[in-house]
């Protein structure tokens, strides 16, 4: 009955994004391009945007068995912000297959970052997940570092650039974005859903994993490069969105329970509700000016940061 409700309930967000604005609600005309090629490709990033950051952040904080484990954790996202940040600084505005210079140069930044991790990994000759976490620290932080230094280069142009970039957008025009984020999430979530077995047993640690056939490392491996590669895709479409992957899996763990094949579809619509939510929210509460996506969020997952904090006994290991 609650997962019927929820259905109900993200058709009805989906309906209200597409037929409602600044003016109030409208009934669109299907011939009308705004609806078309704004409205709807919208509506489709924002719902599929959500979903895969709420699934990576399930994911995430099971594989690490600790409460406040995100999709940006692990630094690609900041390796991701780096590559666009440096595409917007060299001016790479050209569309090369159907995509611009700065987002291509945001996903190449995702797998360098990627790589790095898993060269410190092999260096460190451990793939357990807290020397993975303590990498993606590390990792993180010199990119952000990094993404300072050339915001201090930039001038005020490319520097306003910068800077409304990493607050994260939803706005596309057409399909492209958000068949580049299709071609990813689909797959990845289909590979995910047969694998949410393993991850469950993963969560009661490495030992009984391996005492139950599981190879522990493999998985790991497999699924930190699949959720990395969405990650990139994300961020190099919309820019970092921050706390989707804290808040709903948290939501819906209270809600649904533990059991993440059972969930998995769950964590979809309550992750692309979530976010097309806040997407309303966003390009409405202000008109004719919008809030970037990414502020929106962190209002809300800071004090759900700090609820998870002081609620989880997990989180007291940090």
């Amino acid at each position: 009955m609650k997962k019927f409700i929820l259905f109900i309930i993200s058709l009805s967000v989906i309906i209200l994004s597409l037929i409602y604005s600044s003016k109030g609600i409208s009934i669109p005309h299907f011939g009308d391009k705004i609806f078309l090629y704004i409205r709807l490709p919208r509506t489709f990033l924002a719902f599929f945007i959500g979903a895969g950051l709420t699934l990576c952040g399930a994911i995430y904080q099971m594989i690490f068995r600790n409460p406040l484990a995100t999709p940006y954790t692990l630094g690609i996202a900041q390796g991701a912000s780096f590559g666009a940040v440096l595409g917007i600084l060299l001016s790479l505005n050209n569309f090369f297959f159907i995509f611009s210079g700065v987002v291509w140069f945001s996903f190449l930044g995702a797998l360098f970052t990627l790589l790095l991790i898993f060269f410190i990994v092999y260096l460190k000759k451990s793939f357990s997940p807290y020397v993975l976490l303590l990498s993606g620290v590390a990792v993180s932080f010199f990119f952000s570092a990094l993404i300072l230094f050339l915001e201090y280069l930039s001038d005020f142009t490319r520097g306003f650039q910068i800077i409304r970039w990493l607050m994260g957008s939803l706005g596309t025009v057409g399909y492209k974005d958000v068949l580049l984020i299709f071609i990813f999430l689909f797959p990845i979530s289909i590979f995910l859903y047969f694998l949410s077995d393993h991850i469950f047993i993963m969560t009661l640690g490495d030992e009984l994993a391996s005492n139950r056939g599981l190879n522990v490392k493999r998985i790991r491996m497999a699924i930190f490069v699949i959720t990395s590669l969405l990650i990139g895709s994300f961020v190099a479409v919309c820019g970092p969105i921050g706390f989707v992957g804290l808040i709903v899996p948290h939501i819906v763990r209270i809600i649904f329970g533990n059991n993440l094949r059972k969930n998995f579809f769950t964590l979809i619509l309550f992750g692309g509700t979530f976010l097309l939510l806040c997407d309303i929210f966003a390009r409405n509460i202000i008109f004719p000016a919008e809030i970037p996506i990414g502020v929106v969020t962190s209002l809300l997952g800071g004090p759900f940061f700090l609820w998870v904090l002081f609620s989880f006994k997990g989180a007291n290991k940090l």
